[in-house]
Order: structure tokens, then sequence, then C-alpha cells
């Protein structure tokens, strides 16, 4: 069985919505899952799982979270060379980019990614919410 952590920042809601539906997802293949806030996760933690999905919301000028996501995210990227990673998140406007700028930076890093990220806009609906159940899954 692996084990899979699933790490996510929210203001709103949407996106720990969405770190709760990845979470099934992966508990739902045979996943051991535990779900951390950022702020309760570091480079020291990554160690311990098999996979990891990391979830954070479009912010400001479409950027990662700043005082807590980015901060750990910065502390667990130079160590996710080989490690089967998920990107997820929620947004309101503009067109993703600061998804496909997390994925290339991810894989600029040696990650192994089970997808080109998965972003839902606002509040996930039924079909967001099996998308990332079916990204959890990918992740077991």
């Amino acid at each position: 069985m692996s084990k899979v952590a699933v790490v996510f920042w929210s203001a709103t809601g949407n996106t720990e919505a969405m770190a709760n539906a990845v979470a099934d997802g992966a508990k739902g293949a045979g996943a051991d899952v535990e779900l951390i806030t950022a702020r309760d996760f570091d480079a020291d933690r990554l160690g311990d799982y098999d996979a990891v999905a990391f979830g954070c919301p479009a912010m400001g000028d479409e950027v990662l979270e700043e005082d807590e996501f980015e901060p750990m995210f910065e502390s667990v990227e130079g160590a996710l060379s080989g490690k089967k990673v998920a990107l997820f998140g929620s947004y309101d406007w503009g067109d993703g980019q600061w998804m496909r700028d997390w994925v290339e930076r991810t894989k600029g890093k040696g990650a192994a990614l089970v997808d080109d990220g998965l972003i839902v806009n606002n509040t996930p609906d039924d079909e967001g919410i099996a998308l990332c159940k079916a990204q959890g899954a990918r992740l077991a």
C-alpha cells in the first residue's frame, strides 16, 4: 500500500474541498492517505510518503499563496526528483497561468507528475470533484 500526503492551502474552502476529493480518490485506490495543511508540512516530512499531492489556489496575479504555501513548496521542491506528484487548485479569474508555471517548475525539479495539473473554477462542482478523485486514484 502506498503512503500519500495531500498538502494544501485554502482561504475560501474551494481548494480544501478539492484536497478532500483527491484524498478520497487515493484512499479508494488503496492508499494510506494523510491530509496536511501547508503550514504543517516541510522537506523533513517529504520522505515519509511515496507520493504527494499539492493544492494551492491562484492568488493575486496568478501566483501561489505567498505567506504559507510558497515558502513550504520552496522547502520541498529540491527533494521532488523521482517523487510521484500531483498539483491542483482553484481559481476565480485568469486562464490558469499559475498552474502552467507551477507544473513547469515542478517538472524542472524532476518530479514524476501524474498529469499537467488540475484546476477548477471557484467551488468544485460534481464534475470537478470527480476529476479530483480521479487524480487521487492516479497518484495512489
